[in-house]
């Protein structure tokens, strides 16, 4: 009994791998000890390549199914061993199995903000991640230049490699879609498209196949948005500077009704010590007539005003300046337009 478990142990008849899990990309059957007989079974299964190497050097890749082992199904390795016209039996050679099934959900992102050319801003600085999948294209050029005689290699050992390849392409991809970064998250799509189109000969490089990628997110860093989003708002205004204030003067009508007397300070405190007296109800008429020309006639102004009411309005122009919604410019134009109905 113990010379049979010997001689097993010696001779191997049946060739396989049964994946244990997911992640692995490449395997190596163990050959410790042991020879492969004449006439076995080599098994491959759906999704694997089986590929013999001698001495380093690839010999025969096998696609699915079962193959019997013999100088007709290994030309390559019968050349390389200088088989003649009989198989040697028994004989050693490395087996390497791949995996070729789809690697998904691997991610890609940007741990830092990375500078591109845009068309509206010039350069910006954005964020963005996603996912993308991919699998083994070529088991050859895999095994030369990636896996090599490692007994197992995993996707988490490659990932790194993976992800610094997909950044690099980002600026391409920008390029490539011809996008501007306002339109690129509403064209996610086409943006994930082009990253794939610029990367995909980066990973047939290294034997993959890049088969999908997605775009989840792109953004600006916090302080960049700040910015943008002020121009937005400088670009909607600056198309109807005169209804915007139209506007701002109505939301000012509840306030200054509930104000009755006391002092004011800042900006206030400037205006009455200008001695100013003006009819705020005048003002108020006067810019929401503007924008109500052609529906009605607009109520007379009241006669008198208290100058805290004008220095309120001075106030909510200030606050407008402030958050760079006018420029300085347009603010010292408006209060010297109020300053001048003082008198």
């Amino acid at each position: 009994m113990a010379l049979m478990d010997f001689i097993k142990k010696q001779f191997i008849d049946v060739i396989q791998w049964t994946e244990d899990g997911d992640g692995t990309l490449a395997w190596r059957f163990p050959m410790s000890g042991m020879e492969i007989q004449n006439g076995a079974q080599l098994v491959v299964r759906e999704s694997q390549v089986a590929v013999f190497v001698n001495e380093g050097q690839v010999a025969d890749v096998f696609g699915p199914g079962t193959h019997k082992l013999t100088t007709q199904t290994l030309p390559v390795l019968t050349y390389l061993k200088n088989w003649d016209k009989l198989f040697e039996s028994p004989f050693k050679s490395d087996v390497y199995y791949f995996s070729t099934r789809q690697q998904i959900d691997q991610r890609w992102g940007t741990s830092q903000p990375i500078s591109i050319r845009d068309k509206d801003f010039g350069a910006v600085r954005l964020r963005a991640f996603g996912n993308y999948a991919y699998r083994i294209q070529d088991p050859k050029s895999f095994h030369s230049q990636i896996s090599g005689t490692r007994e197992r290699y995993t996707t988490q050992e490659l990932e790194g490699q993976l992800r610094g390849l997909m950044l690099q392409h980002i600026s391409d991809a920008v390029a490539g879609s011809g996008t501007p970064f306002l339109d690129l998250a509403a064209n996610q799509i086409e943006f994930a498209a082009a990253l794939k189109e610029a990367t995909a000969p980066s990973f047939a490089a290294l034997g993959l196949e890049l088969l999908s990628v997605t775009m989840q997110n792109v953004s600006l860093p916090e302080e960049l948005q700040k910015i943008l989003d002020q121009r937005i708002g400088m670009g909607i205004i600056g198309q109807n500077m005169g209804q915007f204030m139209q506007y701002q003067a109505a939301q000012a009508l509840p306030e200054m009704a509930k104000g009755g007397g006391g002092g004011g300070s800042g900006i206030a405190g400037e205006a009455i010590g200008l001695g100013a007296g003006v009819a705020l109800g005048q003002t108020l008429a006067q810019t929401l007539s503007q924008g109500l020309a052609g529906v009605g006639t607009a109520a007379p102004a009241p006669a008198a005003s208290k100058p805290e009411d004008i220095v309120s309005l001075l106030e909510k122009l200030g606050d407008l300046k402030a958050k760079g919604i006018l420029t300085d410019e347009e603010f010292a134009a408006k209060k010297a337009d109020l300053l001048k109905k003082l008198g």
